[in-house]
């Protein structure tokens, strides 16, 4: 194969491994954001169980944010660059966020009882800053990297929809993850955000395509409205279904309880799937493609080995802590 072949091939191959390092992390790392959330309105003993319903997951699943970042910086550091610079003061406020809700994880297990509360509350604000940063970002992102004051109202936006989106997806994983009480109120948690979750995406998906006339063209010329209409059709049947069983959750024996999480899990896909047919092939929306942006094929070349490498141990990793610490979240104890 040329050189000009891999030239081609390679930035379409480290774009795909990092919309999927992306989408994997929005998915999992979402969820124990939401649980964080979801420490606002949870009574002191429930937060235990929380914690415990992610404790085992939730260094593993920020991996893939590591990831998809290492990637953007090594595979397209001018889109590195130029992304970086327009996100700088919410990439600030995301890792202050982190930072702050990974402190409050470990500090809450080895406090006096009466220091606990701060540190919940520590975990908390850490999780809602992670979470409106990045949705704040989404905005802004899906705007061209547009800092005009409208832009940042509709980035605003969608940051609250988008913590409001985590939070559906950590009641959701608390339905699986919990029983009794606070399953119950995870049922109900779930079908009041699901209504701002619907609202984000509606909001995304309707400002994506009146960015440019590009991307209009793509949703609303024919034959490509005929590809990309699945997509908010079923994104529409998914959501409609979920809040139906909201009113049916939890049922007997505890069936199904993992389902509303698979069904968010599946509706995240279907949306981020929208915006790669939107936005592809640029990384930078309408000024740098992936094939501008991407650094030489020699260096691509070699990182694709280390990627090749480390991307296994991460999914192995990932897939084995899923399986050990699967089923109820038991009893949270300190030693």
């Amino acid at each position: 194969m040329s050189n000009l072949d891999w030239s081609t091939i390679l930035p379409f191959v480290f774009a795909c491994l990092m919309g999927v390092s992306i989408l994997i992390y929005v998915v999992l790392d979402g969820f124990d954001l939401g649980v964080g959330i979801l420490f606002g309105i949870a009574s002191d003993h429930e937060k235990d169980t929380m914690i415990s319903a992610i404790g085992p997951f939730w260094d593993a699943n920020e991996t893939w944010l590591v990831l998809a970042v290492g990637l953007l910086l090594v595979a397209f550091p001018f889109a590195h660059g130029v992304i970086l610079t327009a996100l700088y003061l919410p990439v600030f406020v995301l890792l202050l966020g982190l930072i702050l809700r990974g402190v409050a994880f470990d500090f809450r297990a080895k406090v006096p009882v009466h220091r606990k509360r701060r540190w919940n509350r520590a975990f908390f604000v850490g999780s809602v800053l992670a979470s409106l940063a990045q949705g704040y970002m989404l905005g802004i992102y899906v705007l061209g990297l547009d800092t005009s004051l409208a832009a940042m109202a509709f980035g605003v936006l969608v940051a609250l929809c988008l913590a409001a989106s985590y939070a559906a997806m950590g009641a959701a994983w608390l339905i699986y993850k919990t029983e009794g009480e606070l399953q119950h109120k995870a049922v109900r948690w779930l079908r009041n955000l699901l209504v701002l979750t619907a609202l984000g995406m509606l909001a995304v998906s309707a400002a994506t395509p009146l960015t440019s006339p590009r991307i209009f063209d793509r949703w609303f010329t024919l034959p490509d409205m005929l590809y990309v209409a699945p997509l908010p059709i079923l994104s529409v049947i998914l959501f409609v279904w979920l809040w139906w069983q909201t009113f049916h959750l939890p049922k007997e024996g505890d069936r199904h309880a993992m389902l509303p999480f698979l069904t968010l899990a599946a509706i995240f896909v279907l949306g981020f799937a929208g915006l790669g047919w939107s936005f592809y092939p640029y990384v930078v929306p309408e000024k740098l493609t992936i094939w501008q942006a991407a650094a030489s094929t020699e260096s691509l070349a070699i990182i694709l080995v280390g990627t090749l490498i480390v991307l296994p141990v991460i999914l192995g990793y990932s897939l084995y802590a899923y399986r050990v610490f699967g089923g109820k979240a038991s009893e949270l104890t300190y030693d």
